[in-house]
């Protein structure tokens, strides 16, 4: 007898070990998996049928003991799972005759299971906008900066610091796309539970304006640092230094190889970080994008709470008729229930007031008559004057009671007014007769203050290295912003009622251009 300890385990032919995933019963199987999964974690080694049937969850357990024994036996077959003669139940001659094994993961069933935990995890992942990651890439780049500033920057410090700079970014970029995607699942309204959407409506808008205002703060200024450290070259240097660093270990004949390959991986995710923050080349950066993107989902979620509030009211909602018309038609006993409901739900059926018997069926199929022909050139058809006899038909039963919004209508429409004054009036408090400083704009209110940080925002992305002005213009396109740099001034200083906002001091000059103004 070959000792189960020391047997090689059997290879596996190809990717069977995922044949569970495209056959009946596949969650069984996923579930049976599941167990030797966690049995594993727990540091048990073998399972028995018995073990496997118990720790089956108790809804979608099997009720006997035969059905776990033959997708045990499946698995064995796939190569998830190895079978071994249990000799420990052993206690007489015929039992040696019986068919009793005890199961146990292959090395093959347990790599399947790991890249089937990996593809879960990825699919379900809704990801975060991480407005600290934008921090971290800020004390990055300037850690590199200060590394720039030295003629021979250490390698192993740079290195170490466009290293955490390349993690913290790819997280930044994963999560957002991450996060967008299950944001339009949500919008869309896809099997959304309307009491769970309600419930965390409010926190996530506030989550979106809050990661807004850090992107567009900490955009800029992201943007200014990658554009001081590309000045001169630096960045090259500091890309060649972690290079060199990365290849230091290759054999003098690939050396060079080694280092060239490095550099040009390096540049590759410097162009990318500079193009998440910076506008090139006619093209948006994707801080923009994102920004948008996540501008653009505030209205929609709000449209999404003005759909259940009109679903909850009463009013029709076209997807929900148009789900349930096709279930209706996935229930339909046969083809002929399905033209009847399909003839009654679009329409497609005879005028009430015309009455086609069994005669003249039959004798349409005896001489059809093409669609072609003109009204004049067919037969005529006999009309039953029934509505002229009984008169106008009307509804029984009692009508029903119309709900009166006229107080709800009046609230949201004083709520639009409140909304559009105080747009209006931010919109006028930051409007420069002149060109003024930026020091001189004063305490603004947080209105005033949200619209003015995303203006700042829209012209700090469209900053190039050696650039003294700039002009943008805001999302909307009602408000144009120009911007030029000063040199040698003390830092400004906006007051709020939440802090006090400071920056290098600037030439600034807000026109509004609904009220007829122009762009120079």
């Amino acid at each position: 007898m070959t000792d189960s300890a020391t047997a090689p385990e059997p290879r596996p032919d190809a990717y069977s070990p995922f044949a569970h995933l495209s056959v009946p019963n596949t969650a069984l199987y996923r579930q049976v998996m599941r167990a030797f999964v966690d049995a594993k974690e727990r540091f048990a080694v073998h399972l028995r049928p018995e073990d496997v049937h118990a720790a089956l969850p108790a809804v979608e357990r099997p009720a006997d003991l035969d059905t776990v024994a033959k997708a045990l036996d499946s698995l064995v077959g796939w190569g998830n799972l190895r079978a071994d003669p249990d000799t420990a139940r052993v206690t007489a001659v015929e039992d040696f005759y019986r068919k009793r094994f005890i199961y146990q993961l292959t090395r093959a069933g347990e790599a399947a299971e790991e890249a089937l935990a990996g593809y879960d995890a990825a699919l379900g992942r809704r990801g975060a906008l991480q407005a600290v990651a934008l921090h971290d890439i800020v004390t990055q780049l300037r850690a590199l900066l200060v590394l720039a500033a030295d003629q021979s920057p250490d390698p192993a410090k740079t290195h170490l610091a466009l290293d955490a700079l390349a993690s913290r970014f790819g997280a930044l970029a994963d999560n957002a796309r991450a996060f967008m995607g299950s944001l339009q699942r949500t919008i869309d309204l896809h099997e959304v539970e309307e009491q769970a959407f309600l419930a965390y409506k409010d926190r996530l808008i506030q989550y979106l304006e809050r990661f807004i205002q850090d992107l567009i703060t900490l955009g800029g200024r992201i943007a200014q640092l990658i554009l001081s450290l590309e000045a001169d070259g630096r960045i090259d240097v500091l890309l060649r230094a972690a290079a060199a660093r990365e290849a230091a270990d290759a054999t003098p004949e690939e050396a060079g190889q080694a280092e060239q390959e490095a550099y040009v991986r390096w540049a590759g995710r410097w162009d990318g970080l500079g193009a998440w923050f910076i506008s090139r080349d006619g093209r948006e950066s994707q801080a923009r994008l994102l920004r948008g993107r996540a501008l653009g989902a505030i209205p929609q979620l709000l449209a999404v709470v003005r759909a259940l509030g009109e679903r909850r009211a009463g009013r029709s909602d076209r997807s929900a008729d148009f789900r349930t018309l096709a279930r209706w038609f996935a229930e339909a006993p046969d083809d002929d229930s399905r033209h009847r409901l399909w003839r009654t739900a679009f329409g497609l059926h005879p005028a009430r007031h015309l009455t086609v018997d069994a005669d003249t069926l039959e004798a349409r199929a005896a001489r059809p008559v093409s669609a072609a022909t003109p009204w004049a050139a067919a037969e005529p058809l006999r009309i039953s004057p029934q509505l002229r006899r009984t008169g106008s038909y009307e509804r029984r039963g009692k009508p029903r009671r119309v709900e009166d919004r006229q107080e709800r209508r009046r609230h949201l429409a004083q709520v639009a007014a409140k909304q559009a004054a105080e747009t209006a009036a931010a919109r006028a408090r930051l409007v420069t007769e002149k060109i003024t400083r930026l020091s001189e704009l004063g305490e603004l209110d947080p209105t005033s203050f949200a619209l003015f940080l995303q203006l700042l925002g829209d012209a700090l992305a469209t900053w190039r290295p050696g650039m003294r002005h700039t002009v943008a213009t805001s999302n909307d396109g009602s408000m144009e912003i120009r911007l030029t740099a000063l040199t040698d001034s003390p830092p400004a200083q906006i007051r709020t009622s939440s802090g006090t906002f400071r920056g290098p001091d600037h030439l600034i000059e807000i026109v509004d251009l609904t009220d007829g103004g122009h762009t120079s």
